[in-house]
């Protein structure tokens, strides 16, 4: 990855550092010697101790600190950009699931919303060059139009976490319109890979497929996804640093650009672990969609990003990781 900007000489604020991407990409970022701050809140939408641990892993490093607290918080956002200062901002912090959008609906809003607007207000008052936020497929809801691309119309949000990072992006632009603040929101596409989340399905299907338990497979596995490996989404969040110098508002689509049927992933992870899945087969749940596609043209052109990840080695490294952390919790 090439580019003028020394990292080592650039500070960073990571929000939801102990999450599944940004735990990934803080690690990528101190492997590079950048200095980070990581804020996150510990939430118990699942196990803490794989946020503990992964949050462990960062420890390690000496340009790293941490900040346990809220986004949603105002005071606690603002005391942070007060005695800190930062180049960039990167927002990986939100509640995500789309089901979960439909039990629990005020967390989205006070994470998704009201802390992203506490960031956007934190950034505009302080001197910083980018921020750089996760948005997500989501926000293409039903669209049959595949690939994905940026032009699409997503006025049609299926889900209300869909909707807060639909808003998101809007509420970028206005601040970007308004107030001048250069910002890029990354439409993640299925992220998989060690280190996950252990409410999404490859997790849970590993986890099922391993102790011989029943896995469900929802609209009868008549599903595709944009499945998109954890580096090469962290390679795309870095390559935002080091490509989008101009003061710009963009939107960029990070995603594998070749979608698998859900019944072909089940079989590959099938093959990794040595063991056939028990599937149930259930019908489609609120708020789901049968396929997602990204177009990542946009990304290739302007941020020289190009996954290279397959589904088999994806899923290969995924299993090993697994074991290992089963066994040793670490």
């Amino acid at each position: 990855m090439k580019s003028e900007i020394d990292l080592k000489k650039i500070g960073i604020l990571l929000t939801g550092c102990a999450g599944f991407i940004g735990f990934s990409t803080a690690k990528k970022l101190l492997e590079e010697d950048v200095k980070v701050l990581g804020l996150d809140n510990m939430n118990d939408y699942y196990d803490v101790s794989l946020k503990k641990a992964r949050l462990r892993q960062l420890e390690a490093y000496d340009s790293f600190s941490f900040i346990r607290g809220d986004i949603a918080d105002k005071k606690t956002v603002d005391d942070i950009f007060l005695n800190n200062q930062f180049d960039y901002v990167i927002n990986l912090a939100a509640q995500a699931g789309v089901r979960y959008s439909i039990e629990n609906p005020q967390v989205f809003i006070d994470c998704n919303i009201t802390g992203f607007f506490n960031i956007l207000e934190a950034c505009r008052h302080n001197p910083i060059k980018r921020l750089i936020y996760a948005s997500s497929s989501s926000v293409y809801g039903g669209s049959t139009n595949y690939p994905y691309s940026l032009g699409e119309n997503v006025n049609s949000p299926v889900s209300l976490y869909a909707a807060t990072k639909l808003a998101n992006e809007l509420m970028a632009h206005s601040y970007y319109e308004v107030f001048g603040l250069p910002s890029t929101g990354l439409r993640f596409f299925t992220v998989y890979g060690p280190w996950g989340r252990p409410d999404m399905a490859y997790f849970l299907f590993t986890k099922g497929i391993m102790e011989s338990s029943t896995i469900n497979v929802f609209n009868h596995g008549k599903m595709e996804r944009d499945f998109t490996y954890i580096d090469d989404i962290v390679d795309g969040i870095l390559r935002v640093i080091v490509n989008r110098e101009k003061k710009s508002c963009d939107i960029y689509n990070l995603g594998n650009s070749s979608p698998v049927k859900l019944m072909d992933f089940i079989k590959v992870l099938e093959d990794v672990i040595g063991k056939k899945a028990v599937i149930n087969h259930m019908g489609m749940q609120p708020g789901d969609v049968v396929k997602t596609a990204a177009d990542i043209s946009r990304s290739t052109e302007d941020l020289g990003y190009i996954p290279k990840t397959s589904i088999e080695t994806g899923l290969h490294r995924f299993v090993e990781w697994y074991r290992e952390y089963e066994s040793t919790g670490k």
